[in-house]
């Protein structure tokens, strides 16, 4: 490997399993095993006394210790209120997120024999501010140098277009994985990866599949044995069911049916469980997935996207038959199946690599021309508007080729454009003209970022000395709704100076950046007093909490 330029690794943090991958000498994305020599890592974490056990040694510790172990964590990212209590410690999601990052760079870095510092990082496209704030501080406890977090589904589609570069296509990714469902409506060209509307649910994916197997389990064994008591109220039973169920569904989808047991108190239930019965118990959770790929399209076709090239299922859930036919079914396209449980954290190390010849490519023009490009994203731009000429970016690209062994069209490609959309709408609690209060959206859903968005609100009465900002975020496309369907991430208080008429105009501007994170200024017009307020998502971990969280993980081995 060339070190003239910094590695940059992608990261697929998921539900049920994570991996890790870089780009090579021969610019391939590559899966890094772990030191087990798996390709994928399950997200368990087994606290063991003083050890930290994350992968598959934590997952089959939880049958014997239940209450020790920690999975499905991703479920509870950006979450104020969980907290794993173990020993005399108390554990937030972001820090037990970081030991499964360190157990995939820790693996990694001894199998390539290099330190691990700067990554990249995927999280669903349904991930709002928080979500994707504690994924951030999950890296930043790891030690890890967070470049960017990315979208799942946009992840999927850089591997998958890095296949073909040749032609311009729009494709569907519909990422069914262990825990989350997203659908994400994506137009891939050769120097450009553009969102166009995203949909879906952080809540539903392939667990969901194996809970339906484990009440079925358990409706079957009280019929059995005539026990009536809930059996999943023992720890032990209900992992082991946990366990059986994913066993179960795996073998469903290759073969028509599978046999099952199930333990409890002395009593052994033995049942063979068939893929027709599966899908019954299961249909509505698929059908789910369609409602949401559905309304992903009437928003695409709001944009003017009448229809799409491709669709690509990812995500290691659509493996089971029963998602491709339905889809099939459903939208007359026969789906490709595009290595499910690896495309994202390929697509993600192959961002990275962009990213670090980007970064290079800068270094190297700015040097030549002596001019200052002050973030990497903008060389492009400024190539267009003749700010720097052709020839420079000829001659940096070359150099860079030479010297990394790189051919000189990866290099030249390497300045990939990433447009996203936000999944959320943005809004501030107002009062209609019935004086009812309700959430007014700035900034909607599926709006492309960044995005800069203004809105006049008056203030209510003659004198009034403050304005309360009540800043909302909420899953709807309309602009005004009903407060109770909106949940409130931010408040800020903008003091006005005295003897105001009512009505008074108060601009509010939503400022959201392509990563989600997102900047609020407030103006009163008579003396221009403001208030400015990042959306520091106070649910997430941070301060001192964040800081001993930093400093137990820089002495922890995880194993």
């Amino acid at each position: 490997m060339n070190n003239k330029i910094k590695r940059i690794y992608g990261i697929d943090l998921g539900t049920t399993y994570s991996s890790i991958s870089y780009v090579d000498e021969y610019g391939k994305a590559v899966i890094i095993p772990n030191a087990e020599n798996e390709r994928v890592t399950p997200s368990v974490v087994f606290f063991d006394e003083n050890n930290i056990v994350v992968g598959e040694v934590a997952k089959e510790s939880a049958k014997l210790y239940p209450n020790e172990v920690v999975s499905f964590i991703k479920r509870s990212m950006g979450e104020p209120n969980f907290i794993f209590e173990y020993g005399s410690e108390h554990y937030r999601p972001e820090e037990i997120s970081s030991y499964i990052l360190k157990k995939l760079a820790q693996d990694a870095g001894q199998y390539l024999s290099e330190e691990i510092t700067d990554v990249v990082i995927t999280c669903p496209a349904y991930f709002g501010i928080n979500e994707r704030e504690a994924t951030r501080k999950a890296g930043e406890i790891a030690g890890f140098n967070v470049r960017q977090i990315i979208n799942e589904p946009t992840a999927a589609a850089i591997a998958y277009g890095s296949l073909d570069t040749s032609s311009e296509k729009v494709v569907l990714v519909y990422d069914l994985g262990g825990g989350t469902f997203d659908v994400t409506m994506i137009d891939i060209r050769a120097d450009s990866v553009e969102v166009i509307c995203t949909g879906g649910d952080h809540n539903l994916g392939g667990k969901d599949w194996d809970d339906r197997i484990v009440a079925y389990l358990v409706e079957k064994f009280q019929e059995e044995t005539g026990i009536k008591e809930d059996i999943l109220d023992d720890p032990d039973t209900w992992q082991d069911l946990q366990l059986s169920a994913e066993k179960a569904k795996k073998i469903l989808s290759q073969r028509p049916k599978t046999p099952v047991s199930v333990t409890h108190g002395g009593n052994r239930v033995k049942m063979i469980l068939e893929r027709e019965k599966f899908e019954e118990l299961t249909e509505d959770l698929l059908e789910r997935t369609v409602d949401f790929t559905s309304e992903m399209l009437g928003a695409a076709r709001g944009k003017g996207y009448e229809g799409f090239d491709e669709i690509i299922l990812v995500g290691g859930a659509t493996r089971m038959p029963q998602v491709a036919k339905r889809i099939e079914k459903e939208f007359s396209i026969a789906p490709k199946v595009f290595d499910p449980d690896e495309a994202v954290a390929k697509g993600a190390a192959i961002y990275g690599w962009k990213l670090a010849l980007n970064d290079d490519l800068v270094r190297r023009i700015s040097e030549k021309t002596k001019k200052e490009i002050d973030r990497p994203e903008n060389l492009s731009e400024m190539i267009k508007k003749s700010e720097i000429s052709a020839d420079d970016f000829k001659k940096a690209a070359q150099e860079l080729a030479d010297d990394t062994g790189y051919t000189l069209p990866s290099v030249e490609n390497a300045m990939l454009r990433v447009k996203n959309v936000t999944s959320k709408s943005f809004g501030v609690v107002a009062h209609n003209p019935t004086d009812e209060e309700i959430v007014f959206n700035v900034v909607l859903r599926n709006t492309a970022v960044p995005v800069n968005a203004k809105k006049k609100f008056y203030t209510a009465v003659e004198n009034q000395k403050t304005v309360l900002i009540r800043i909302m975020e909420s899953e709807t496309s309309d602009i005004e709704i009903p407060i109770e369907n909106a949940e409130e991430i931010k408040t800020a208080i903008l003091h006005l100076p005295p003897n105001l008429p009512a009505d008074l105009p108060i601009e509010i501007t939503f400022d959201l950046n392509g990563e989600g994170q997102l900047h609020i200024t407030a103006v009163e017009t008579s003396e221009f007093r403001q208030v400015q307020v990042v959306v520091d998502t106070a649910s997430v971990i941070g301060g001192e909490e964040l800081e001993k969280a930093k400093e137990r993980s820089q002495t922890l081995v995880v194993h």
